[in-house]
């Protein structure tokens, strides 16, 4: 008897490690490092516009997210057209790929990067092209442009990359998108833009108003604290928009969401001054490791990365008998974030005892 089968690229597709919640410990204050959250609540106002919207959920979302398109537009200066939003940055990359390749094309990328991109990939049956990342973490976007081929629908540029650090520069991108054929989509995903502090920045939506094959991907879950809400948005031209939205989740977006985004957009000022410390921290975690003989990538996110390769898993393991849950890729190095203070002081305790 035969059974119904799910297409053959289902079966090969990887699956996404989520960071580990931390371990418990008695007499001991555990700490998760291994999501890039935000260690800080959500900010002041947040919540009351949340439980406002709970008030009304026994109806269905807004579907058009009207309020949150009109509150992107008047941040940003983009026509509501040329937006869309999703669950999460990482719900408009599933929507980007589904969108524009067909069973075989080709999406070039940075390895190792996010770690949702193979995901998204084979899951719409499409190729990935995974481009090693040089020995400093950076994209190499000189072997990115030559990987890109006429089967080629869409790169992938993540800056700052995750799990790595490195952010392109704005010079570093235009010469990319120079050598890229106009018909290949760029998604430049920005995901941790917020963090970044170094000349010659990416501005993502200046590249976007200069380019009809560029989309930019941000997300509400990192410097906005909303990760539990699951909110991203993409800022294209109306075509590449249109698009993102014709593939979207009917009312994806739940309405306290849409209320949670709205209201932080609405306090910059103190969403800023967050950011600021966590980018202070981050200043005083990689120099102490710096200081302690480590070689740390530059970080422009909010982690920093510990190449171990076979260490690894031993690495991840001293961190949790310290108390921090840090995230480890086997046979390559961990990811960890910038957290609370006295978690940091523990990473930094646990990376000067352990042998480089």
């Amino acid at each position: 008897m035969t059974s119904p089968q799910p297409r053959s690229n289902v079966a090969e597709i990887p699956p996404y490690v989520a960071g580990k919640p931390p371990t418990v410990r008695p007499g001991m204050t555990s700490y998760k490092l291994s999501s890039n959250e935000n260690p800080y609540p959500p900010l002041p106002g947040v919540v009351e516009a949340v439980q406002a919207g709970v008030g009304a959920m026994n109806r269905y979302p807004d579907m058009g997210a009207s309020a949150l398109y009109e509150a992107l537009s008047r941040k940003f200066g983009v026509p509501a057209g040329h937006l869309s939003v999703a669950t999460g940055s990482v719900g408009l990359i599933y929507q980007l790929v589904q969108a524009f390749c067909d069973p075989g094309d080709e999406v070039v990328f940075a390895w190792r990067s996010f770690e949702a991109y193979p995901i998204a990939v084979t899951a719409a049956a499409a190729t990935g092209v995974k481009v090693p990342v040089l020995a400093d973490g950076r994209h190499d976007l000189d072997a990115m442009a030559a990987a890109v081929t006429d089967r080629t629908k869409v790169v992938l540029v993540c800056t700052p990359n995750n799990p790595t650090g490195p952010a392109v520069t704005q010079a570093e991108l235009d010469a990319f998108l120079a050598r890229v054929p106009s018909d290949v989509l760029v998604v430049v995903d920005e995901a941790y833009v917020e963090f970044v502090r170094m000349p010659d920045a990416v501005d993502g939506i200046a590249t976007y108003r200069r380019h009809e094959n560029v989309v930019v991907t941000r997300t509400f879950s990192k410097a906005y604290g909303l990760a539990g809400f699951r909110v991203g948005y993409a800022v294209a031209p109306a075509p590449i928009a249109a698009a993102l939205r014709a593939v979207s989740l009917p009312f994806g977006v739940s309405t306290v969401a849409q209320a949670a985004a709205i209201a932080s957009l609405e306090r910059q000022d103190e969403l800023f001054e967050r950011v600021d410390a966590l980018v202070t921290e981050r200043t005083r975690v990689v120099t102490g490791l710096r200081e302690a003989g480590w070689h740390v990538p530059e970080a422009q996110g909010n982690f920093v990365w510990f190449d171990l390769g076979e260490r690894t898993l031993d690495f991840a393991a001293a961190a949790d008998e310290a108390g921090i849950v840090v995230r480890p890729f086997a046979g390559e190095g961990c990811r960890v974030s910038i957290g609370e203070t006295e978690a940091n002081d523990r990473l930094l305790a646990v990376a000067a005892a352990f042998p480089r």
